[in-house]
């Protein structure tokens, strides 16, 4: 069977997440004849024009529906899987948004989900990582149903953009469920960078202290322009929200640079950053685990380092 791949677009309020185009990477890798992406939205115009402009997409499906005005898995899973017919792949991210959907989608079409696909072997054999990333598993699906897959976004680039995909209005016959509902979204409002797609990271751990003096990790971020991101330890304790967490309970990020304040390195810690490009470290115990995977590592007090560093970029 030709290879026919569809991708599920992540967005929010109106805008194309960057994880879609890192699918698409992921499904040229299979060399398929063509790959589709599915909007699926209150208003999904907006978002299809974005998702046509990446290179490589042969057309854009859209499902407009006031049901899809918010991103629920029990809402979205049975029209996605509707779709999936005449296709061989269905991909979404390996983010928070396609965690809770595709194995949702793989339960309707019967099939088992391979997740965080990091390398593509062939049609239906793929590399993942296993225990927090200390090794790689190389998978095998079945090859008589569609292969269902999150793929690792920090393992794939961002597919080129300047594509002229079609966009065409897809009508779906599924049965939508009544017993899950939308409520409402608790998320910090910010105006840095998204954490998972930011090109620059600075998080702080256990080491900052509190709440209060996690001002200096923000305060550095912002004159970097990065996200700001924390440990499991930071979280625990309080000092920020839980959607900061990065590591194998939270994000796993690629940015071209990470800033580790404070950290002492937990093996679940490093799991979310180790395909980082350059990995600063900054920490008084010189034998924190962090420093065998750092670039760079200073060791000394951070409320020392931090404002040396800030005053110097100017």
């Amino acid at each position: 069977m030709a290879a026919k791949v569809l991708i599920v677009a992540e967005h929010l309020g109106g805008k194309l997440n960057a994880s879609t185009a890192k699918c698409v990477s992921a499904a040229q890798a299979l060399s398929p004849d063509s790959i589709d992406i599915v909007v699926l939205a209150a208003d999904p115009a907006g978002v299809a024009a974005e998702a046509a402009q990446i290179a490589g997409v042969a057309k854009v499906l859209t499902v407009a529906n006031a049901a899809n005005a918010n991103a629920i898995a029990q809402v979205l899973a049975p029209q996605v899987a509707a779709l999936a017919a005449g296709y061989s792949h269905v991909f979404g991210p390996s983010t928070t948004f396609g965690k809770d959907l595709m194995p949702c989608v793989a339960a309707l079409l019967g099939v088992a989900q391979v997740s965080d696909v990091m390398a593509v072997e062939g049609s239906h054999t793929f590399k993942r990582p296993i225990y927090a990333g200390n090794a790689i598993i190389t998978v095998e699906a079945p090859a008589d149903h569609a292969v269902v897959a999150t793929v690792r976004t920090a393992s794939w680039p961002e597919a080129a953009r300047g594509g002229s995909a079609s966009v065409e209005a897809a009508s779906v016959d599924a049965a939508l469920p009544a017993h899950t509902r939308f409520v409402g979204l608790a998320a910090g409002k910010s105006d840095r960078p998204d954490l998972q797609s930011a090109k620059r990271v600075v998080s702080g751990g256990r080491g900052v202290g509190s709440q209060e003096n996690f001002k200096i990790i923000y305060d550095f971020a912002d004159k970097l322009g990065a996200a700001v991101g924390a440990s499991r330890a930071a979280v625990d304790a309080g000092y920020v929200p839980n959607e900061l967490q990065v590591g194998q309970t939270g994000k796993i990020i690629a940015p071209e640079l990470y800033v580790a304040v404070g950290i002492s390195g937990a093996i679940q810690h490093l799991t979310g950053i180790k395909d980082a490009g350059t990995i600063v470290a900054i920490n008084k115990d010189g034998d924190a685990p962090i420093f065998e995977i750092a670039d760079i590592g200073l060791v000394g007090d951070l409320f020392q380092i931090l404002p040396e560093l800030q005053a110097a970029l100017g």
